[in-house]
């Protein structure tokens, strides 16, 4: 790789032991996937911080790091595995809330924004077109490349916090204008917004770096980060476009490829506790919530997974109320997926309408899965 003087002397060990780490993550990085050299970037977004996915080595390291680590351009952060708000209500290890603790603490004490919430592009102001930014979280990567019209790779939880220190990424694969050789032509009628989250984990499957969809022009908000969601869960797709490429291969997505996913991630025909939230819910999709459940109330607990600020505005707006009227409990700064809110010594099956977090209920949590549509949810889960 092509690199200035001043990274040069950063890769030397010049500017502290914190850079030289960083430059060599991102020179690693760049040579894996032959970078020319590196770009500035305008915002990092980090995973990395739930402790159930970093463990002991992952806190140490970050409680060293950040003695002396500041980032340099702005950073934001993934959900980690609670809410501070409602730990007396769930019977929480004390070694677990410990290390989350600690974890929070070094990435603030680096100058990271504690927004803990999957969805960044709905809760903050999206850059200009064609801005370079360093995306970890993998719906966020897919939403930013293929609706914000921003550039970044399916980033590592190393290669985004070193693009967080040193404000550049190595410019590589997706940060490029190369085109989708693959176009999954969907076929299926009056699709709803899990089929799109299916379409997303058979495109992950199949696809390379990124993918045209043919046979839809528009996708509403939650058929979107369905997608987005269960295409960044099952491979290592990370961009799509709605057009059919004619000169690329066609692959057809219909009620044959749509049910073996489903009989992939259904495992129960049944569940004791239903989460909604894998991405979070935006205010639009809690304020269609609140409508959808007028005049009802949940048979089981319903857990909702959204970012604070997104709580706070529908407390203000008195979705909120609506939700825990009808028996919710609306939880902030984490999610569905890999949080030690639901274990399977408590949980025996979940129901969801996340095609990302029926797989990591199953494959991480270790519980059973019930996926359906959440008007179906509605309708059977209510009085």
């Amino acid at each position: 790789m092509e690199l200035t003087r001043q990274e040069e002397a950063a890769l030397k060990g010049e500017k502290g032991e914190t850079l030289e780490l960083a430059f060599r993550i991102l020179v690693a990085t760049g040579e894996a996937f032959n970078a020319e050299r590196l770009i500035p970037i305008k915002w990092a977004h980090l995973s990395g911080v739930n402790y159930n996915t970093i463990g002991d080595a992952g806190e140490e390291f970050l409680s060293k790091l950040s003695q002396d680590a500041k980032v340099a351009t702005r950073t934001t952060l993934n959900p980690m595995g609670f809410d501070i708000d409602n730990v007396s209500n769930y019977n929480l290890n004390e070694n677990f809330l410990e290390k989350q603790q600690s974890i929070k603490d070094s990435y603030e004490r680096m100058g990271v924004v504690p927004s803990f919430s999957c969805i960044p592009y709905e809760i903050f102001d999206l850059p200009e077109k064609g801005t370079q930014v360093s995306f970890a979280e993998t719906n966020a990567a897919i939403y930013a490349n293929s609706i914000g019209h921003l550039k970044t790779n399916k980033e590592s939880a190393f290669s985004a916090l070193a693009s967080a220190l040193t404000g550049k990424s190595p410019y590589s694969d997706l940060r490029k204008d190369d085109s989708p050789n693959l176009t999954i032509r969907i076929k299926i009628e009056n699709p709803n917004e899990m089929t799109f989250g299916m379409l997303g984990y058979f495109a992950g499957k199949i696809a390379g770096s990124s993918v045209s969809i043919s046979g839809v022009k528009n996708l509403n908000k939650r058929s979107c980060k369905s997608l987005c969601g269960g295409m960044g869960t099952s491979g290592t797709c990370g961009k799509f476009v709605l057009d059919d490429d004619e000169k690329s291969e066609k692959v057809d997505f219909d009620e044959k490829e749509l049910q073996k996913i489903h009989d992939e991630l259904n495992t129960s025909d049944s569940g004791d506790l239903i989460t909604l939230g894998s991405p979070q819910l935006g205010l639009d999709e809690i304020s269609d919530l609140a409508s959808m459940l007028k005049n009802k109330s949940f048979k089981k607990r319903c857990m909702v997974f959204c970012p604070r600020v997104v709580q706070q505005q529908a407390r203000k707006l008195t979705y909120a109320n609506e939700l825990e009227r009808a028996g919710c409990e609306i939880l902030s700064d984490c999610c569905t997926c890999l949080t030690p809110l639901i274990d399977k010594k408590d949980v025996d099956s979940v129901i969801t309408n996340s095609i990302k977090g029926a797989y990591y209920l199953k494959n991480s949590n270790g519980v059973g899965v019930n996926l359906k549509p959440l008007s179906k949810i509605i309708q059977d889960e209510t009085k």
